[in-house]
């Protein structure tokens, strides 16, 4: 039981302090005269809200054109 103790926090001490953090792609598309052109971009590692907030930063508009992302 003493061997198995200091092994038992170790492995809780590492569960504690581990991100939930992975690699996320953020894909945009675009209709124009019916044509859709779709273009996807790493986000790298982050997490999940992290990576939700800078996918939906690429949506934009421009000239009346609307892009739309989505995260992958």
């Amino acid at each position: 039981m003493k061997k198995i103790a200091p092994i038992a926090a170790i492995a809780l001490f590492a569960v504690a302090f581990t991100s939930c953090k992975k690699n996320y792609k953020c894909t945009c598309s675009v209709t124009v005269s019916g044509v859709t052109t779709s273009a996807t971009t790493d986000l790298g590692k982050q997490k999940k809200k992290d990576a939700e907030a800078a996918c939906s930063a690429k949506a934009t508009s421009v000239a009346g054109v609307s892009y739309t992302c989505k995260l992958d």
